[in-house]
C-alpha cells in the first residue's frame, strides 16, 4: 500500500486532502511543518500553536498518525534570508512560491522520502494530470477563484513526481461541505491570509528587524522633489497607498514607478496609462525552471504575472543568451515588480516560471 505524508497546516483544505486519501485506501500520515519559532521573536503574533492544535485534532478524528516536523532553520536559510536579501536589493520577493519549491516539496519531501513515504500531499487548489504524451503536468484547479497553480511555478519535475493534490478537482464550497459532513474540527475555520509565518505581523514590521531604514527623497522622473521616503525596501512598483505624499485626488494619485538604488530615490508619477515606467510591453526573465519538460523555445503563448491576474497573451520570447530571455506581451502590463515570478502556461497546464528582472530599478 502506498504511503503518503500529508502536509497538514491546520486549515480545512489540507485536512480534507488527508480525509480523501484515507477514504481512497492509502496509508496516510500527516505532519505539521514548523517553519517559525515564536518563542524567539518579539513580534511573534503568529497562530502556530493554534494551527498545530487543529492539525492534531483532525488527525485524531481521522485516526491517522501525526507529527511536527521542525524545519525552522531550513526555512530561515532558504526563505527568510531570500526575502531579506531581495528587499535589500530593491526587489519584491515571492516567499510563497519559494516555500513550495524549497520547503514543502523540498526539505519536507526529502524528510518524507527518508521516512519511507513515496508521496507528499498538500491542500493546493491545482491538479496533477497525465497528458497525451504520457507525462505528468500541473493543471489549474477546478475552482477558478481558488486556483493556486501559479504558486507552483518553480516546482521541478522530480518534485512533481512525488506530489499529490487531492482537492484540486473540487470547488471550495464542496471542500467545506465534505469537512462538515465528516465532522472535521476545523470545518468552519477561516482561511489563513498572508505570508505563512507572519500571522498578523505586517511585512514592514517584520523587515524592520532585519533591514535598517535608509531615508531618501521621493521624486518625479524630472527630478522634482515631492517628499522623503523611509527606505526603498518599504515600497514596491505600482504602490499607491502609504507612499507618504499627498495627491490631488483619488483620480490623480501618485504611484511608485521606479527605485533608483544608487541615488536612493523613490520615483513616482500620477497613475495613468502614460505614466513613464508604470506599464511595460516586455521584460527580462532569468533563472527560469520547468515543471515537466523544457518549454521556453517551444512557442509558449500564455503567462501569468501575478497570482490573481488572468493569463496574458505573449507576442514572443527572445533568447538573450546566458539563460536570460526577453518576454513580449501582446498588451502592456501594469506595475510588474522586479523579483516576482512570471508563470508560463499552455492552456490550463502550468509549464514553469522565471524571475522578472529590470522592471522599475534604474
Amino acid at each position: 500500500m502506498e504511503k503518503i505524508l500529508v502536509g497538514l497546516s491546520g486549515g480545512v483544505d489540507s485536512s480534507v486532502a488527508a480525509l480523501l486519501l484515507k477514504q481512497q485506501g492509502y496509508d496516510v500520515s500527516a505532519a505539521y511543518i514548523k517553519t517559525w519559532s515564536n518563542e524567539t521573536e518579539v513580534f511573534a503574533d503568529c497562530p502556530g500553536q493554534e494551527d498545530i492544535d487543529y492539525a492534531q485534532a483532525v488527525c485524531k478524528q481521522l485516526d491517522i498518525p501525526f507529527e511536527v516536523v521542525n524545519l525552522v532553520e531550513t526555512y530561515y536559510e532558504r526563505i527568510v534570508q531570500y526575502m531579506v536579501d531581495g528587499y535589500q536589493r530593491g526587489v519584491t520577493p515571492n516567499p510563497d512560491i519559494m516555500c513550495n519549491r524549497e520547503i514543502k516539496f523540498g526539505a519536507f519531501l526529502d524528510y518524507a522520502l527518508g521516512e519511507g513515504f513515496t508521496q507528499v500531499a498538500t491542500g493546493h487548489y491545482c491538479q496533477k494530470v497525465t497528458a497525451e504524451d504520457g507525462l505528468e503536468y500541473i493543471a489549474e484547479g477546478a475552482d477558478g477563484n481558488k486556483d493556486q497553480s501559479y504558486f507552483l511555478a518553480m516546482v521541478t519535475p522530480e518534485q512533481l513526481k512525488h506530489a499529490r493534490f487531492p482537492i484540486g478537482h473540487l470547488e471550495k464550497s464542496k471542500v467545506r461541505e465534505i469537512a462538515q459532513a465528516n465532522d472535521l474540527p476545523n470545518a468552519a475555520r477561516k482561511d489563513s491570509q498572508g505570508i505563512c509565518f507572519l500571522g498578523k505581523v505586517k511585512i514592514n514590521e517584520f523587515l524592520a528587524h532585519y533591514i535598517p531604514d535608509k531615508p531618501g527623497t521621493i521624486v518625479k522622473h524630472d527630478g522634482t522633489v515631492l517628499g522623503e521616503h523611509k527606505g526603498l525596501h518599504r515600497y514596491t512598483i505600482g504602490q499607491r497607498k502609504g507612499i507618504g505624499i499627498p495627491s490631488n485626488s483619488d483620480f490623480n494619485a501618485y504611484v511608485v514607478v521606479a527605485k533608483r538604488l544608487e541615488s536612493n530615490e523613490l520615483v513616482v508619477a500620477f497613475d495613468s496609462e502614460d505614466a513613464e515606467g508604470l506599464y511595460t510591453e516586455s521584460l527580462i526573465i532569468q533563472d527560469h525552471s520547468y515543471v515537466t519538460k523544457p518549454f521556453i523555445h517551444n512557442g509558449v503563448q500564455l503567462a501569468r504575472p501575478r497570482y490573481r491576474d488572468p493569463k496574458q497573451v505573449l507576442s514572443g520570447i527572445e533568447d538573450m543568451g546566458g539563460g536570460t530571455y526577453r518576454v513580449h506581451f501582446a498588451v502592456p502590463q501594469r506595475a510588474l515588480a522586479n523579483g516576482q515570478i512570471l508563470a508560463f502556461y499552455e492552456e490550463d497546464r502550468l509549464l514553469g516560471g522565471g524571475f522578472m528582472l529590470n522592471q522599475g530599478l534604474n
